[in-house]
Formats: C-alpha cells, structure tokens, sequence
C-alpha cells in the first residue's frame, strides 16, 4: 500500500497529529506493508514512525502497491499522471482523501478511483 504524504498539511514538514500518519501506522499495524512518501516531512515521519517504509519519490512509492492512498495534498500529487503511474502499480486503485486528484483522468487511465465526499 502506498500513502502519499505525511504532513499534517501541505508546504510544511511538520508532522503533529498528521492524520495521514496515523491513517499509515493503523494500516502497517494490522499488517498492510506500508510505503510513505512525502516531498517536505519524511526526516521527522522517518523519526516518529520508524516501522513504516518510506519511499525517496511518489513513484518509487507506488511501486508495487495494491492501492495508493492520497493523504496530504502536495502539487506533486495533483499534477502526478496516472496513466504513468499505472506501469508502477500492482492494482489500479487510489483513494483520493483530500479531493484535489481530478477523477476523470484518473478514470480515463484505468484506474478505481474514489475519493471522500465525491462520486
């Protein structure tokens, strides 16, 4: 499983009470492998959530995950393509947690997108 971000809220590397880290804990915990990455927080996620893996960039964190979790919302993540991103995946699924991925696109490359509070 890969989870894009890890800061409580983007353009920053502050990691207090990120529910994106907490959402990435509960998972490994009940025995998902967990990949994170994040452009700004991954020293201070790496130091708080040592058992969680972390990947260096968004595609080396998707490779070969089964579902790839959009938890803090980084322009990297909204301008990411997923029709490239879908030769790195094991599955096709995404769920998008902060509602900035535009569906449509992610739909047109074959990807189960689904995201809160949106159809």
């Amino acid at each position: 499983m890969a989870v894009w971000g890890a800061a409580f809220k983007p353009h920053t590397d502050d990691i207090r009470d990120s529910p994106a880290l907490a959402v990435a804990d509960a998972l490994q915990k009940a025995g998902a492998e967990v990949t994170v990455h994040d452009p700004a927080a991954m020293e201070n996620a790496r130091r708080a959530y040592p058992a969680l893996d972390y990947a260096d960039d968004p595609i080396q964190a998707v490779t070969g995950a089964a579902l790839l979790l959009h938890l803090t919302d980084w322009p990297q993540y909204s301008d990411a393509d997923p029709a490239d991103l879908a030769r790195h995946i094991a599955a096709l699924k995404v769920i998008d947690a902060r509602g900035t991925l535009n569906a449509e696109c992610w739909r047109a490359a074959g990807w189960t997108f689904r995201a809160l509070g949106r159809l």
